[in-house]
């Protein structure tokens, strides 16, 4: 049976708080946490003890995963090694790579390759780990996506999105030369009934929706903005743009008549993320590829 193992030396500024407090902070789900306790899975300096017992520094916490913790335990994907991954930063549980221009996150279908989670797979395997998703970018989309190395850190890490702790900065062009110096949009997002590649602004099913941008500067009634996101509904940025009069660059789907022949410009260009486990933030950035143009001419 597949098993995976986390042992934490405790900090030399360990609060004084329980095993139950500690995992809570950690963001461990309760239902795996219960797991813990009733079937000893954690163990306090090589031996179990009540969740209650009060964490000292320099303690050391051994927690292990079964599968049976997990709605999806394993990683299927096919290894793909036709692409090499560009790392940005790596640790045992997650790393961040930059996503190249035209490439899927994910596969669609079992079998399928040629996607970043693909990629990923080939580069882990030879480190005996696997690939897990996190969060996607769409194909167009360059730039920073987080992917997990083993199954325990994805739902840590999709808290952290939920509670907005992991915050996520782009860069795009925008048709039209913007006035304002910064905003923010609060339309709710829902399904688009006449078209399900799209979605719609109070369209049915909507869910809040928060967007802030602001203007880095304008070149020949294009517009170069940085977006901070509140929320990560699917084509957000996209459409949230597109309904203030200034839609993506090279978008097809919310600006069909755009003539830029180099695709969307959307550039997830930085992370900010709590490394699981730790008091550390990291900010991780992505360097702009050669299709996002600094200028346009």
């Amino acid at each position: 049976m597949d098993s995976w193992t986390k042992q934490i030396v405790l900090p030399s500024d360990q609060p004084a708080i329980s095993i139950k407090e500690q995992l809570t902070r950690w963001l461990v789900p309760r239902r795996i946490r219960g797991n813990f306790r009733m079937e000893h899975r954690i163990l306090l300096n090589g031996t179990y003890q009540p969740t209650s017992t009060i964490l000292q520094p320099g303690d050391t916490l051994t927690m292990t995963w079964l599968p049976n913790d997990f709605e999806v335990a394993t990683s299927n994907y096919v290894t793909d090694d036709s692409q090499p991954v560009d790392v940005l930063f790596e640790n045992d549980d997650l790393m961040v790579v930059n996503k190249i221009k035209g490439v899927k996150t994910h596969p669609n279908s079992p079998g399928e390759d040629g996607t970043m989670m693909n990629f990923a797979q080939a580069y882990l395997q030879a480190q005996g780990k696997a690939a897990y998703m996190v969060h996607r970018l769409d194909g167009d989309t360059t730039g920073a996506l987080i992917i997990a190395k083993n199954p325990y850190v994805v739902p840590m890490l999709n808290q952290m999105l939920r509670d907005k702790t992991i915050r996520r900065t782009y860069l795009a062009w925008v048709r039209g030369a913007i006035n304002e110096a910064s905003g923010t949009i609060t339309a709710a997002i829902g399904e688009n009934p006449d078209d399900n590649r799209t979605r719609r602004v109070d369209g049915p099913n909507a869910v809040p929706a928060v967007t802030h941008w602001a203007k880095v500067h304008t070149v020949y009634q294009n517009t170069l903005v940085r977006l901070d996101l509140e929320t990560g509904r699917t084509h957000q940025i996209r459409l949230h743009m597109q309904s203030i009069g200034h839609p993506l660059v090279g978008d097809p789907l919310y600006n069909p008549t755009d003539d830029y022949e180099g695709g969307l410009l959307l550039h997830a260009a930085s992370i900010k993320i709590p490394l699981p486990f730790t008091n550390e933030v990291k900010s991780i950035g992505a360097p702009l590829p050669v299709s996002f143009p600094r200028n346009f001419k």
